[in-house]
């Protein structure tokens, strides 16, 4: 008996971002083709070819809509569009935005706020969905890595920088968001970044051993002249102190303010650490301590990345 074929239930990672861009482009060609119904097609043609504004937002449809060269691929799953129409959607979607936030604001100025709030009513919401749109347009070809990090698989994501490792071949390959950066050997790379990358206890600085020798307990007080006398004991054969003796001169010198126990160590890096991922190759002539890549640890995420990449690359 034939058996058939099954289907994938999972979809290729990267397919969804192609769905939500041509529906926003449909919505909006479905909006502007509304419009021009209300008017005649002609005249709106004619008025469409005079306005550069026009011109742009049917580059920008047809851009999102047909989405050329676009292609959903397991390897790439925050990045199924080619770069340079990731960057025009990002730019078109920008210039868009802000056409529509300033025109939406010139029509509340002049007319008011009564007049905006029916105009919304009228346009069931359109003012208030298109300049949405265009940013939702923006926010989904935001800058971002190529994937998400997966220690298990040895891929790392750090701000827009993609790292994998293939241990068998012990080669690294750097990905700058859809752009190959390099492939390098492992052996060769290394993580440089400030301290504050990896967690270091704070251990406060030991005395020397004389000065601890002569300083009183942490727990004395001035109020309590005995602990002087119990930090050390007379040898044999010399002349005893008594309390009484030690409590003028004790008096006299003002006690050193304790330091903290738990001083909290300083913070070098300040607020946003930056790592740098150094290629030196004995090999290459003139490559020799060669930065890869340069990238602020922005995130928590950013940081457990950068520090199981330096492990990975330590134990390649």
């Amino acid at each position: 008996m034939a058996r058939s074929r099954p289907t994938r239930a999972a979809t290729v990672p990267g397919a969804g971002k192609m769905f939500a861009l041509r529906a926003i482009g449909l919505v909006i060609l479905a909006r502007w083709l509304h419009s021009m119904g209300d008017m005649n097609f002609l005249p709106a043609l004619r008025g469409m070819a005079s306005s550069p504004v026009a011109c742009l937002n049917l580059v920008f449809l047809f851009l999102l809509i047909v989405l050329p060269g676009a292609k959903a691929r397991v390897e790439r799953p925050f990045h199924p569009l080619p770069q340079w129409l990731r960057q025009a959607l990002r730019i078109f979607g920008v210039l868009g935005c802000l056409f529509a936030l300033w025109s939406i604001g010139l029509f509340v100025w002049d007319a008011g706020w009564r007049s905006a709030v029916q105009a919304i009513e009228s346009t069931n919401g359109w003012l208030v969905v298109a300049p949405a749109l265009y940013a939702s347009v923006v926010w989904i070809c935001r800058p971002r890595a190529l994937w998400r990090t997966n220690v298990a698989a040895r891929r790392f994501a750090i701000g827009r920088y993609a790292v994998s490792i293939d241990a068998a071949t012990r080669t690294t390959i750097v990905w700058l968001e859809s752009r190959k950066v390099g492939q390098y050997d492992a052996r060769e790379l290394s993580v440089r970044g400030p301290a504050g990358i990896e967690p270091a206890a704070a251990t406060p600085r030991s005395a020397p051993a004389d000065a601890r020798a002569d300083a009183p307990a942490a727990d004395a007080t001035p109020a309590e002249p005995g602990a002087v006398a119990q930090t050390a004991s007379p040898a044999p054969g010399a002349p005893t102190i008594s309390a009484t003796a030690v409590e003028p001169a004790a008096s006299d010198v003002p006690a050193a303010p304790a330091p903290p126990r738990h001083a909290a160590p300083a913070r070098t890096a300040g607020r946003y650490p930056r790592i740098e991922l150094l290629w030196d190759s004995p090999a290459a002539a003139g490559h020799n301590r060669q930065t890869v890549m340069r990238v602020r640890l922005v995130t928590e995420g950013d940081r457990v990345a950068a520090r199981a990449l330096d492990t990975a690359l330590k134990q390649v």
